[in-house]
């Protein structure tokens, strides 16, 4: 039997005991160098499976797919432990979005990044869930612009230079070197477990 711990504990637990927002922030989908203006958006599931077993004196929930099976001790933060039955689906989801704006300002050399993180959590009567979610906002400098190659190379507050694809040619009409640029990274990861459709 293949029994796998650490994936699908790691996630559910970030997530159902809300205690950290880390992981969303180091999943897989690593925030691109490259980025298409004005919006890029991608979504990956990095886990759905089956509750094959409950252990009510555990609180050890036992997971199934394709993969092998994994498992998850619930802790007393998971209020909604109760609400869990077995043929329960578990999904686990991934989401980062990009939106690029070419704001028409001369740079006053105030570059800057801004954070939020918000979570959402089921309530006590229903099954759990819960999503977490991030928010970055970035005013770049732009220190180079390629009409022809349709590109824009902009600092953020770090130093870095980015290099932005841009697709939409006519926003690159009347952007030059010296003005600004807002980037928002969006991310979020959501976790469920719900009763299948019959």
């Amino acid at each position: 039997m293949n029994i796998k711990y650490a994936p699908i504990a790691l996630v559910i637990a970030t997530l159902f005991v809300g205690s950290s927002t880390s992981y969303a922030q180091s999943a897989p989908a690593a925030k691109p160098t490259v980025i298409d203006a004005a919006v890029t958006e991608n979504r990956y599931q990095l886990y759905e499976g089956e509750v094959v077993k409950i252990d009510k004196k555990t609180r050890t929930i036992t997971f199934k797919n394709k993969d092998g099976e994994s498992k998850f001790v619930a802790g007393p933060d998971i209020t909604n432990f109760a609400q869990i039955k077995k043929g329960d689906r578990v999904n686990v989801n991934y989401e980062l979005a990009v939106a690029i704006e070419l704001m028409k300002t001369k740079s006053d050399g105030v570059r800057s990044k801004v954070e939020t993180n918000t979570a959402t959590k089921s309530k006590t009567n229903e099954k759990p869930s819960e999503t977490i979610t991030n928010k970055t906002t970035i005013i770049a400098d732009i220190v180079e612009v390629n009409r022809e190659k349709k590109l824009v190379s902009v600092k953020g507050p770090s130093g870095k230079i980015t290099t932005v694809t841009v697709k939409n040619p006519a926003l690159l009409a009347d952007v030059n070197v010296g003005e600004q640029v807002k980037v928002i990274y969006f991310d979020a990861m959501a976790a469920s477990i719900s009763t299948p459709k019959k």
